[in-house]
């Protein structure tokens, strides 16, 4: 299966879930440049479900239109789990949604360091009670690193959805 068709299947499977529980999506994303919305915004009837998507590529962006403290992105740097968490909430803050997730890393070729190398991507996935936050480091060109940021993200609503339902 190609990965755009895994991203489709994906943002269905969501929709249908988020549809089901009546909740609304939000998201942050800044590597993904919108890749998120894009998947979701694909699926016919989505506004019944996707609420907003914010992209906040730059790190102005993420403080001015999401709220993230630009000390947090100075202690932490922008491509961390902290500075994840925060835009996940700023984007539940900053919108009417239950659930938000955000995506911000490092897409490549270059922006990489050894610390975080390219295709290190965080991620944070927020109900308003609980919050998830992951890093890893996908293999791939620019594009690959994307979609499967995309998908991960994507998986990662499905987790969240899971444990509200347990």
């Amino acid at each position: 299966m190609d990965t755009d068709n895994v991203v489709h299947q994906l943002a269905i499977r969501v929709g249908n879930r988020l549809r089901e529980g009546r909740l609304l999506l939000a998201t942050a994303e800044s590597c993904t440049g919108g890749m998120v919305s894009a998947a979701i915004t694909d699926i016919s009837g989505s506004s019944a479900w996707f609420e907003r998507g914010f992209v906040t590529y730059s790190n102005q962006a993420k403080t001015e239109m999401i709220g993230v403290p630009p000390e947090l992105i100075e202690k932490h740097g922008a491509v961390s789990e902290a500075v994840a968490r925060a835009m996940a909430e700023g984007a539940l803050r900053n919108s009417r949604a239950q659930l938000s997730l955000a995506i911000t890393g490092v897409a490549g070729p270059g922006g990489g360091s050894p610390q975080k190398p390219v295709g290190t991507v965080s991620f944070a996935w927020t109900n308003r009670v609980h919050t998830l936050c992951q890093t890893l480091v996908f293999k791939g060109d620019r594009r690959q690193i994307r979609v499967q940021a995309t998908a991960h993200a994507l998986r990662g609503v499905l987790t969240m959805l899971d444990e509200k339902e347990s």
